[in-house]
């Protein structure tokens, strides 16, 4: 039986989920991709109950996304990287462990760890 594409994207991230999980300390940055828009969550996975999310930001949140546009390529990613390492900062977090959520480590999903990287995390 064939994967739809989506199918094959979550197998990726629950293999990858079982070998990383975020802590107080360092905690787990989530990229999720849509074909317009790009989702960035940190998470604390070392509770009880799941996880916390501590910060959470996305591209629909820049200006002049509510005229629409395409903010998933690699320019706009490494843009928008820069500017959540920043807010991501300001909340007190400087290192995070990074999970792709299932995407190749490839075009927009690394430019995006690069500005995340200049903009000063580390992972």
């Amino acid at each position: 039986m064939k994967l739809t594409r989506n199918e094959s994207i979550r197998r990726r991230h629950l293999r990858l989920r079982n070998k990383i999980a975020g802590t107080p300390e360092r905690p787990r940055l989530y990229v999720r991709r849509t074909l317009k828009h790009l989702h960035v969550q940190v998470f604390d996975d070392s509770l009880d109950r799941g996880s916390r999310t501590l910060f959470s930001i996305s591209t629909y949140q820049l200006e002049g996304a509510e005229k629409g546009g395409h903010y998933a390529n690699v320019k706009s990613a490494a843009e928008f990287g820069k500017k959540a390492a920043a807010e991501i900062s300001s909340k007190g977090i400087s290192a995070v462990v990074f999970d792709r959520g299932g995407y190749k480590y490839h075009g927009v999903v690394k430019a995006l760890a690069d500005g995340l990287r200049e903009g000063g995390l580390q992972f």
